[in-house]
């Protein structure tokens, strides 16, 4: 089968205005899937993530690097008159707009979506917020951590007795950012029949009620509390995290043929005819006397070995980011890529996961420097001359 080794996005130009995660990870992938993306930056330090904390390589922060692969950087200043003007020659070729601004923000200088829909009828403008663009909440900022708390996503997080915990990572945000390439692709499918753009609003406190998934089913049906197992499940066992001699693996056991594989391959068949261990009901009853039974097997060998001679179960070696990442398969998979960066050089980061048999994806192309491709931007696509692009550096709206 031969591929038309053109990406599935190529040839739709989005014009970029977020910041941060939600936003950047939603044009990211865009990215890759090969649309081109105008990233609109602050001249006075670009995107708030490019001076964020932790390691940094070539002047960039390792978290400006992670959500920004592949994008034009544009350092124009939209707040003044000249930048909104180079907006408007921008847009007259985009097909979609981005913004993660506080709802009112952008309506200050006439770049909100009802002041752009009769101008450009066929712009798809996807607009996230933390709580939605009307309504009570929605001049509140939204930080991941804080939706963690009030979706109830926090509170079956964490240990049985402990308080709720949030997840390290910001789930909240990533889920919204793949929530809003969804939206993106499905109103450019329905473009194709209708001819025109619309506004799509996405809320970080609604992708966060949509995540509780079965466990706000859960409560809404059962009316009763999630409880919280920390590495186990209330309702299932062996679910958990087990010892081994040099570290700790998972295991999820799930129903009664797994259960009786997991006995053979410990080395102890009978353990499924115990009665304390004969139904899921029963073994959640006794679930410290089984994992007691378990931990003195798996605590003879590594968590390495175990996870091949456990390779036909749902088992696996809970991994540092070291031994995760440093995994052969990450790079089989194609996972882990090396970036040669303007300023940086070769910087490694975990590339995309969509493969595509006849469209596949470009994620070849490195996070760009503040304001990289502003005067290619401006010429090739805003069709500027050279004087006026002068003149407008002059002026502090672009850098």
């Amino acid at each position: 089968m031969s591929m038309s080794g053109r990406p599935p996005l190529d040839g739709i130009r989005v014009l970029d205005f977020s910041r941060v995660i939600a936003g950047p990870m939603c044009t990211q992938i865009l990215s890759d899937m090969g649309a081109e993306i105008i990233k609109i930056e602050n001249p006075d330090g670009g995107d708030d993530t490019r001076k964020g904390a932790g390691p940094r390589v070539g002047g960039e922060s390792h978290f400006f690097m992670a959500f920004n692969r592949g994008k034009k950087s544009v350092a124009l200043d939209f707040t003044k008159p000249e930048g909104q003007a180079v907006v408007a020659k921008l847009l007259e070729t985009a097909d979609v707009l981005v913004e993660n601004f506080r709802p009112g923000v952008l309506k200050r200088y006439g770049l909100d979506h009802a002041s752009l829909q009769a101008r450009y009828p066929r712009l798809i403008y996807l607009s996230i917020s933390a709580y939605g663009q009307t309504g009570p909440l929605s001049d509140r900022p939204g930080y991941d951590p804080v939706l963690q708390a009030e979706s109830g996503m926090m509170s079956v997080n964490g240990e049985a007795d402990g308080e709720g915990l949030r997840h390290g990572i910001a789930i909240v945000d990533t889920m919204t950012a793949i929530h809003s390439v969804a939206a993106i692709n499905a109103a450019l499918y329905a473009r194709t029949g209708t001819g025109q753009g619309q506004y799509i609003d996405l809320a970080l406190y609604d992708t966060a009620l949509v995540s509780l998934g079965n466990l706000g089913a859960y409560y809404l049906i059962g009316g009763d509390q999630p409880r919280r197992a920390g590495n186990g499940h209330f309702a299932s066992a062996p679910n958990n995290s087990f010892e081994t001699a040099n570290g700790k693996i998972y295991m999820a056991v799930a129903n009664q043929k797994l259960f009786v594989d997991t006995c053979k391959a410990l080395g102890h068949p009978e353990w499924a005819q115990d009665p304390r261990f004969a139904t899921v009901a029963d073994r959640v009853a006794n679930k410290p006397a089984l994992t007691r039974l378990m931990e003195d097997v798996l605590r003879t060998d590594t968590k390495e070995s175990w996870a091949q001679k456990l390779r036909h179960l749902p088992a696996g070696p809970i991994r540092t980011m070291k031994e995760a990442l440093d995994e052969p398969e990450v790079k089989r998979r194609g996972m882990l890529k090396t970036y040669h960066h303007r300023t940086a050089g070769e910087v490694p980061i975990i590339g995309s996961n969509y493969h595509f048999s006849d469209t596949p994806v470009d994620d070849t192309r490195p996070p760009p420097t503040l304001g990289e491709h502003t005067d290619q931007v401006l010429s090739e696509i805003a069709r500027l001359q050279p004087s006026e692009i002068a003149a407008l550096r002059e002026k502090k709206v672009i850098a």
